[in-house]
């Protein structure tokens, strides 16, 4: 007797969200980062466009997409104002949005991030944002009674030595990385004890990482929800490498989420022991008009897609909208970009996007699941039609 084929509930959920970069300061200095496609500041003070440098200075820090993606200003840090719910207000004028979720740099780091996290709440905008953890005992507490809703915290190992290893040589030290994994701990302690959600992001590049996940899986996964995400520097080693933790956990897959007009998906896996381990990936979604001629728009050279919506102030300037970290040229200021055509262009998206996708896997209502051509679930399956 040939058993069936489970099929995985798809749910689309509509891109709602706004990133906000707030500020560019970080206690780490990780090979990897994008620092949301902006130089980074403080080895770049001076100079103009065209003249930043994506070399590490004193900082140690990087920004991986500098070197080619044309970016014309150096970002400021936003002020809990006037000024920060006038831009708020502007883009959810222009998009539907009903999310901010605050990057950097380390937003912990902020010295009035409870304020930011108030206006945007009172606008009525849930407020999330990503943190690698390194001072959040201290300000977590505050945010939470000031509106924050969920903390998505970046993991990089469980010791000393596996931090230090991604770290710029000036700063891997493992008496740092241990001070660092402290404070990683003690702001999961004080995010789960003021009702936040918190996750734990986990960076998977290829199978050599394996063994690391699993065991960040059997430390944090019992008082965090762990989501392992795809390199956006991956050559399918990544999604290899997911498939070999999911398979090695015995997960089975019980939702896939699709971001309908942005390039986000996620997997959710139900582990043996009842917890819960998502896998997120990026489908090959463009803007039908802006990434039409992009010279980065091909298999290999894409690597986010289009993610979604970016705000940034520029330092000595105004409010700035980006929709591409790779392709910081098309950064333009907000208050031409509520009157462009490329805002014109990602609201249709959204909503052509959520019609088709909800077409395609035969959902009624966006955002509510349904048993459809969900595949296996897996994240590394087709990603869109």
């Amino acid at each position: 007797m040939t058993r069936k084929a489970e099929v995985t509930p798809v749910t689309v959920v509509p891109d709602r969200t706004l990133r906000v970069k707030i500020i560019d300061d970080c206690g780490l200095a990780c090979t990897f980062c994008h620092n949301e496609g902006t130089p980074v500041v403080a080895d770049n003070r001076g100079r103009r466009a065209g003249e930043f440098t994506d070399t590490p200075g004193r900082t140690g820090r990087v920004s991986i997409y500098l070197r080619t993606n044309g970016a014309g200003f150096l970002p400021e840090r936003i002020k809990p104002d006037v000024d920060f719910a006038l831009a708020l207000a502007a883009v959810r004028g222009s998009l539907p949005t009903d999310e901010v979720h605050f990057t950097g740099g380390e937003p912990t780091l902020h010295p009035d991030l409870p304020g930011l996290i108030r206006i945007a709440y009172r606008l009525g905008l849930s407020v999330g944002l990503t943190s690698n953890g390194e001072n959040g005992a201290a300000v977590l507490p505050e945010c939470a009674a000031a509106g924050l809703d969920r903390v998505n915290l970046s993991v990089f190992g469980t010791t000393p030595e596996e931090l230090a290893a991604v770290q710029a040589p000036r700063f891997a030290s493992p008496k740092l990385a241990e001070r660092k994994l402290a404070a990683l701990g003690s702001t999961i302690e004080a995010a789960s004890k003021h009702g936040l959600k918190v996750s734990a992001n986990i960076v998977i590049p290829d199978s050599s990482h394996v063994e690391r996940v699993l065991r960040i899986i059997e430390e944090h996964g019992r008082t965090v929800v762990v989501r392992m995400l795809v390199s956006l520097e991956d050559d399918g080693a990544s999604l290899a490498a997911m498939r070999e933790v999911v398979d090695h956990l015995g997960a089975v897959p019980v939702q896939r989420i699709i971001t309908a007009g942005a390039s986000d998906q996620r997997t959710r896996y139900r582990l043996p022991d009842g917890r819960t381990l998502y896998a997120k990936s990026i489908r090959p979604v463009r803007l039908p008009r802006t990434c039409a001629d992009c010279r980065f728009n091909n298999e290999r050279d894409c690597q986010e897609g289009y993610y979604g919506v970016r705000l940034y102030r520029a330092q000595d300037g105004p409010f700035m909208i980006g929709v591409c970290i790779q392709r910081m040229d098309l950064c333009v200021p907000l208050g031409d970009f509520v009157m462009s055509q490329m805002c014109h262009e990602v609201a249709a998206f959204r909503e052509d996007e959520t019609a088709r996708l909800g077409r395609l896997h035969h959902i009624a209502t966006p955002g509510v699941p349904v048993s459809g051509c969900g595949g296996c679930g897996r994240p590394w399956g087709p990603a869109s039609a």
